[in-house]
């Protein structure tokens, strides 16, 4: 690890954690939270559209999250795609995890600048939440079903037309027992190329 920069450890740290290891009654100091999302305020944003918005669903509420997923999964989804199992993931997950957080995009004003450029800068600021979280060894998932780009998931969560619920970021505490998850990723020089370079 590079002794000049300790934001490296942290991002090699960085895991996705599922809901299913989380403690569901282990409570996030509201400081950690505020942490988290204020670093998420810093992320980049062409035109300081700053186009991030998070809607936090603890307590009852997960359970009613839960509830309206499944509400939307039953209604839209055809017959031949329906799977019993991906339905009560849908309603269980929200309650296993503590604290659950809809990235949504709110569309700028000005029409200039490109959707997606806005939604990159909502991933922007969910990766300094999620580096915020690994850094205080707070597990964080990122899920995105598709029902989430339902016209009846923006009226739950009192979007605009042109906004966008980007998935649900779920925080929680490792269960007692549960090991911090391993990974490992392929070489970058298989992903990286020189362009027009004849000394690489």
């Amino acid at each position: 690890m590079s002794k000049e920069f300790p934001i490296t450890q942290i991002i090699r740290h960085r895991r996705t954690v599922k809901p299913a290891l989380m403690d569901p009654n282990l409570e996030i100091p509201d400081e950690l939270l505020d942490e988290l999302l204020e670093n998420a305020n810093w992320a980049p944003t062409h035109g300081f559209t700053e186009p991030w918005k998070f809607i936090v669903f603890s307590g009852g509420s997960r359970a009613l999250l839960g509830e309206k997923l499944q509400d939307i999964y039953s209604e839209f989804t055809p017959q031949d795609q329906y799977r019993q199992d991906k339905f009560e993931k849908l309603g269980q997950n929200p309650t296993l995890a503590p604290l659950v957080l809809a990235i949504c995009m709110k569309r700028g004003e000005n029409p200039k600048i490109p959707e997606i450029e806005e939604i990159e800068a909502v991933a922007c600021a969910v990766q300094n939440m999620h580096l915020t979280a690994a850094a205080a060894g707070l597990g964080a998932f990122w899920s995105s079903p598709p029902i989430l780009e339902s016209e009846e998931m923006k009226r739950f969560l009192e979007l605009g037309q042109e906004d966008r619920c980007l998935g649900l970021f779920y925080l929680g505490w490792l269960k007692e027992g549960q090991e911090w998850p391993k990974s490992s990723r392929s070489p970058i020089s298989e992903k990286v190329s020189w362009f027009n370079d004849q000394d690489k």
